[in-house]
């Protein structure tokens, strides 16, 4: 056989195999979708803990106005705003940069943190050491110190005639937490002690016993238990390597690799160039990381398509609020009256008219800002205002003026003078600012289905059902297991 042929032969049976692992699942305005990206998020979304799951089928819709936006997003060039670049390379080079780093990277970290280590100890090595401890404060009389010195005295005497030491330590020290442990520290290097005890410590032998040393803490005698080298680096191997981790030291090395592949171009890479290539790189072996940079990529361009045509022009369109609200007041109705004012607790009796006098003549979001300004602007409290749209139950105050209801209304210390003001509204709220947050989450729902609707028919989509129908079997299959 030809051996062009033979080539061209095997070319197109991996292509077909690889088609055949992977299929198209949907194209949305001319761009394939593969299966693996929509499994992908879809196991994401209906992991365990999601409490709407959603069937594939189900999926596949949402999934499709998912990719919609992102149509129009990159059709609106939102990819080339500085801003979104700039987060989108943050996301991905958190994701990248960590697996830059290999075991050899690690192994060259955690020796080069023993070596250190070693040279930190120095030839001394290190000690381990317990002690007593009679305490004397710093700023104390010389009478307390010197006290201190007598019963630090006292108790080296009974040290020497043969008392146990950790006996003694655990009764009479007053450094509570060795003192638990018959006066054992933990294994320590020079510079890890007070100057005046290093010096006494590091001077004795195994088995052997300060006199009284006397540290800015007060009067210790020292008794040395051992003294020892730093542990082969094998030794101390798995634990430097969890250190590491727990330090979150990898994301230093990874800097520091990122960097010297930098240099090792020879200037032909720039840092940015670098991790868009090892992204790219790492991305066609591992299809995990390929769909979650592709997830940050689409999901910044869906935030900021979805915020500027949906969410802050929904929260920003007074009129449009208002309008809705008008022909959906039906919507809104409430089940029972409820009072649109506030409750307040002044000092003075004057200043009950005061109060009313203030906010009379303005409109109710704007009641707030004059009480505050009127009668606490100089950081003296001179009233209590509770603002806002009350049902039964909610004020004790408004339930016994307004409502009428028995309740017990407790009287706020140094302002003994109660009252309301506003007006009671029986059917429903008078105008969209009375519910606002429900009405911008309702406007904003018909504003996502108008643009729905608009987007499927500007784009085309079509959908591969027979590969539907086998993410179909296949979820259903995972689901029996």
């Amino acid at each position: 056989m030809n051996l062009k042929i033979l080539f061209a032969a095997l070319l197109m049976s991996a292509a077909a195999n690889a088609q055949t692992a992977d299929p198209v699942i949907m194209t949305v305005n001319g761009e394939p979708v593969l299966k693996s990206e929509f499994e992908y998020s879809y196991n994401k979304n209906n992991a365990e803990g999601v409490i709407d799951k959603k069937t594939v089928r189900e999926y596949v819709d949402l999934f499709v106005n998912y990719k919609l936006k992102v149509a129009a997003a990159l059709d609106a060039k939102y990819d080339t705003l500085q801003s979104y670049k700039d987060e989108f390379v943050m996301y991905r080079d958190q994701q990248v940069k960590p697996l830059l780093v290999t075991d050899e990277d690690m192994e060259a970290e955690a020796r080069h943190i023993y070596d250190q280590t070693v040279t930190q100890i120095g030839p001394d090595g290190l000690i381990q050491t317990a002690h007593i401890l009679i305490r004397a404060d710093q700023q104390a009389p010389q009478s307390e110190w010197d006290a201190a010195k007598m019963r630090a005295d006292s108790v080296y005497q009974a040290l020497k005639a043969g008392a146990d030491f950790a006996e003694l330590a655990a009764k009479v020290s007053q450094d509570p937490g060795s003192a638990r442990q018959g006066g054992l520290l933990p294994f320590v290097q020079h510079g890890q002690f007070v100057k005046e005890f290093e010096d006494a410590a590091f001077a004795l032998q195994p088995g052997e016993m300060s006199s009284v040393v006397q540290s800015p803490f007060g009067y210790h005698i020292i008794l040395m238990k051992e003294r020892k080298m730093l542990e082969p680096f094998d030794f101390h191997h798995d634990a430097i390597l969890r250190f590491i981790e727990q330090r979150n030291l990898r994301e230093q090395i990874a800097d520091q690799k990122v960097k010297q592949l930098v240099e090792q171009s020879n200037g032909t890479l720039t840092e940015a160039q670098l991790m868009e290539q090892k992204a790219d790189e790492l991305s066609a072996n591992d299809s995990e990381l390929k769909n979650l940079i592709r997830e940050y990529h689409d999901g910044l361009l869906l935030y900021e398509i979805s915020n500027r045509q949906v969410w802050e022009k929904a929260s920003k369109d007074e009129a449009g609020l208002a309008q809705y609200f008008n022909r959906n007041k039906k919507k809104y109705a409430w089940d029972e009256p409820r009072y649109k004012g506030m409750a307040y607790h002044v000092k003075e009796q004057s200043q009950v008219k005061a109060v009313v006098n203030c906010v009379k003549k303005l409109s109710f979001d704007k009641w707030a800002e004059a009480l505050r300004t009127t009668f606490n602007g100089d950081s003296v409290v001179r009233i209590r205002v509770e603002k806002g749209i009350f049902k039964k139950g909610d004020n004790a105050l408004v339930d016994s003026i307004v409502f009428r209801k028995d309740t017990t209304v407790n009287h706020l210390k140094d302002y003994p003078i109660d009252g309301v003001y506003g007006k009671l509204l029986k059917k429903g709220p008078e105008n969209y600012t009375d519910v606002r947050g429900l009405v911008v989450a309702d406007y904003q729902e018909q504003l996502e289905k108008e643009w729905v609707a608009e987007l499927r028919r500007k784009y085309p989509v079509e959908i591969n059902d027979e590969v539907v129908r086998q993410c179909e079997a296949e979820d259903a299959s995972s689901k029996s297991e």
